[in-house]
């Protein structure tokens, strides 16, 4: 007991809340744990729904120093002041686990995550040249519009680096110079269901798109919706070379320096696409462990109370909880879970 309590822990409401899928699960600690909505197919079987919970794995500490014990999403949620959404999707599109996960989020920048993807599609298909020019003028500039503004002389830019820029940067004007070429707002909606997403949708342009009004469905996702797209888009509907370029432009993205990846156990890698609306802070990231396996987190999260950096931190914290989760379910599954 004495060994237990002196190494790092998560505890058993973390597991519970995370594994609880839109359901916020109670428990108490004494209590067997049930998983009643678990999605994980970690033995194989869509009906492992009853597996109880086991001793956690400790969450990994890149410093090798004993990390504190995590709280659970429900607390994590509870101290941004607002409404947070967690999904955990394989590359096969499986969903590991959630809280809240089919709950609707506004998206904010992270549409220009299947944005991009939708154009490097049409690459692929040999639809759309990646170097073909698309021309903007003063009207097309908006206030944050790192790589057009750069370009403003130049009143044009391939279409490839148009792409790289939303992704990167997040640049608004360059995500709506691409719409255009997927069939704006409709057509990108059209394209997300074509892809298996019943539920993503876009409804206008930047700015407007951020309006993020309560209870309005425009311009929202879910976080398993937008999990398990952006895993079908990288990991099985795009051709190759395009899914890495998507992928590589993900990864060169600083905006979630402090979200995800600052939740990352050492030896994982990400590449992310963030979202920020001043209302809403979220991100999307594609995640691999250091035995290769690879996956989707999706992270939103609807009218903190706090400040953006507090929002952010609490990003990565969920992220810590939902790699130990991750662990503690491979440690039930044995060693030929995949």
């Amino acid at each position: 007991m004495l060994k237990n309590l002196l190494r790092p822990v998560i505890s058993a409401s973390v597991l519970i809340a995370l594994s609880a899928g839109s359901v916020r699960a109670q428990t108490t600690e004494t209590a067997p744990a049930k998983l009643p909505d678990l999605d994980y197919l970690l033995h194989g079987s869509d009906t492992d729904a009853d597996t109880a919970v086991g001793e956690p794995a400790p969450p990994a500490s890149s410093s090798g120093d004993a990390a504190p014990a995590l709280r659970s999403p429900s607390e994590i949620e509870e101290s941004v002041g607002g409404r947070m959404g967690v999904a955990l999707v394989t590359a096969e599109g499986k969903v590991v686990l959630g809280f809240n996960r089919d709950e609707r989020f506004a998206m904010c920048s992270t549409f220009k995550a299947p944005l991009a993807a939708a154009i490097m599609s049409r690459v692929g298909e040999g639809r759309i040249d990646p170097q073909a020019r698309v021309s903007f003028g003063p009207q097309d500039i908006l206030d944050y519009a790192p790589v057009v503004k750069d370009n403003a002389e130049k009143g044009m830019l391939p279409v490839e680096t148009l792409a790289k820029g939303a992704v990167e940067v997040s640049d608004n004007s360059a995500a709506n110079l691409l719409l255009p070429l997927v069939g704006g707002p409709e057509g990108l909606t059209a394209f997300m269901r074509a892809h298996g997403d019943a539920v993503t949708r876009l409804d206008r342009t930047e700015p407007t798109l951020n309006e993020n009004a309560q209870d309005d469905p425009r311009d929202t996702t879910s976080p398993a919706a937008m999990a398990g797209l952006m895993a079908r888009l990288i990991f099985t509907d795009l051709k190759a070379d395009q899914a890495a370029t998507l992928r590589s432009w993900l990864e060169a993205s600083p905006t979630g320096a402090r979200r995800i990846r600052a939740g990352l156990p050492e030896g994982w890698s990400a590449g992310d696409k963030t979202g920020t609306c001043g209302n809403a802070v979220n991100d999307v990231a594609v995640l691999k462990a250091p035995d290769g396996r690879e996956y989707v987190l999706a992270v939103y999260i609807d009218r903190p109370t706090v400040e953006t950096k507090e929002a952010e931190a609490a990003i990565a914290e969920v992220t810590r909880a939902a790699i130990g989760m991750l662990g503690n379910l491979r440690q039930k599954a044995g060693p030929t879970a995949r």
